[in-house]
């Protein structure tokens, strides 16, 4: 799963990292959480990629109700195609979501009790950033505005990933960018078989403070390495 992100540096090097023609400006986040403002990338027909501001939480076309989108933050990569939730958004729209690193949470025993130690994952490049693989719906509401929203694609984890927890977002390599952009492919088949696991050489972990727990905490104290009791990798 990923339920929480960050995405800081300069537009500049996020605009050249994924060749955009345009890009909302944005401030620096250091935890994203779900049902916030978040960037995406879309490569609208006719027009070459670009950012846009939308809602993390999908919202289906047909959803009756808009609260359905607290509760699909994530897609599984395996059932996407096949999800009424999901099939007609993989289908049809999806989109990178750039991050800077994501925030994952391993359950840890201590003093007989279990409590999560967040970890934050970061690209092996300290000037990288990562391209989620993402999905975009949107939904009309019912005084006619209209909703747009976009949710992680999600997929087993990694091996360097695997001691914290057993998924891990879907991280797309620059070549698949355009493939999984265009909105003529619909190859369905092909597109589940860039939804996967990268590999552990393209991505660092460190552990971080219990702090981001809490959704108003922000800065970048967020993504500072803490001393932890063990660690799943000595």
């Amino acid at each position: 799963m990923c339920g929480r992100y960050a995405l800081y540096g300069p537009q500049s090097r996020l605009r050249e990292a994924f060749l955009l023609e345009s890009c909302p400006e944005y401030f620096a986040r250091y935890n994203i959480a779900p049902q916030s403002r978040v960037l995406v990338i879309r490569h609208p027909p006719g027009a070459g990629r670009v950012g846009q501001l939308v809602r993390w939480g999908l919202i289906p076309s047909w959803a009756k109700d808009p609260g359905i989108g607290a509760r699909l933050n994530n897609a599984r990569g395996e059932t996407v195609a096949v999800k009424p939730a999901f099939r007609g958004s993989f289908a049809r729209h999806r989109c990178l979501i750039p991050a800077s690193g994501f925030y994952e949470w391993q359950a840890v025993a201590a003093g007989g009790k279990v409590r999560k130690q967040p970890w934050y994952v970061r690209p092996a490049d300290p000037d990288g950033f990562f391209a989620f693989a993402g999905l975009l719906a949107a939904w009309k509401a019912p005084d006619g505005e209209t909703i747009v929203t976009t949710c992680i694609v999600t997929t087993a984890a990694n091996a360097l990933m695997a001691p914290i927890h057993e998924r891990m977002p879907a991280i797309l390599r620059p070549e698949q960018y355009e493939a999984w952009l265009d909105p003529a492919n619909h190859d369905t088949g092909a597109l589940e078989t860039m939804i996967g696991p990268c590999g552990s050489e393209a991505m660092c972990v460190s552990p971080v403070s219990p702090a981001i727990n809490r959704g108003d905490v922000e800065g970048p104290h967020c993504i500072e390495t803490v001393a932890v009791r063990s660690s799943p990798f000595e």
